[in-house]
């Protein structure tokens, strides 16, 4: 890898201005592939969102069986495709923030063993907050039998808890993709890492949420520089806390 890339040491604290700075001169160093890259991954993942709303329906059989088979198809090459988007847009990034100037065939290849990691991963997480929302739903149906008025409380209680999973989780990727520990342990290394810094990781995370809004208000088109932006600024910022080392091999694998 160059040498002459972003390299922070591992474990400082984060300093958002400077992720800002580095996340930008990141995205500059190849703004082609990276633009071309997220049209690829939108045009791909509205492909598999058509198969999913292509299914037929009929008053007396329901949904037919080409449509569910279609549906099926189409959930699954959503999956697949975030998945592989996700993961070359990491690999993108990393290289852009080392000093490189990747191509597009670095996005685009396939590595089906990253793939499989982060999906273990993101369901995991997914499954996490499932339970964590059942019991504030089963909290709130106690709290409506008591006084409706009292349903605000779990309502506020699920909102607080899902913002803090939400900060201190939004390195999944990268710690799953970079550093491979099992998924419960990426869960944890997140929280671990993010809780010290809680306050600072937010603002982050504000200012990433004011560059997407900032694409979506340019008819959309705006995202496909602020989607790859967004991913460079979060690397940058998890390369001053995390480290960067590639300890699974992610950008030296072929995949399979």
């Amino acid at each position: 890898m160059a040498s002459s890339g972003i390299s922070p040491s591992s474990g400082s604290e984060l300093r958002v201005m400077e992720a800002l700075k580095d996340g930008w001169e990141g995205f500059k160093r190849a703004p082609g592939p990276f633009v071309v890259f997220t049209l690829i991954w939108g045009v791909v993942n509205l492909i598999g969102s058509g198969l999913q709303q292509a299914s037929t329906f009929t008053e007396d059989t329901g949904m037919d069986l080409i449509g569910l088979v279609v549906s099926l198809v189409g959930s699954l090459v959503t999956v697949v495709v975030s998945l592989w988007g996700a993961t070359g847009m990491l690999r993108g990034t990393w290289e852009a923030l080392e000093g490189g100037r990747p191509e597009l065939g670095s996005f685009l290849r396939w590595d089906g063993g990253a793939m499989v990691r982060l999906f273990l991963r993101q369901l995991t997480l997914g499954i996490l907050m499932l339970v964590i929302l059942v019991l504030i739903g089963l909290l709130g149906a106690g709290a409506y039998q008591l006084a409706k008025p009292l349903v605000i409380i779990p309502a506020l209680v699920a909102f607080a808890v899902l913002l803090y999973l939400g900060i201190n989780q939004m390195f999944l990727v990268q710690i799953a993709l970079l550093e491979g520990p099992g998924p419960v342990a990426t869960i944890e290394r997140g929280r671990r890492t993010v809780d010290p810094q809680w306050g600072r990781f937010f603002l982050l995370a504000l200012l990433l949420g004011v560059l997407v809004m900032a694409g979506v208000a340019l008819c959309g088109v705006g995202l496909l520089v602020a989607t790859p932006l967004v991913s460079c600024v979060a690397t940058a910022a998890y390369r001053q806390v995390f480290g960067t080392e590639d300890l699974t091999g992610l950008m030296s694998s072929s995949g399979l």
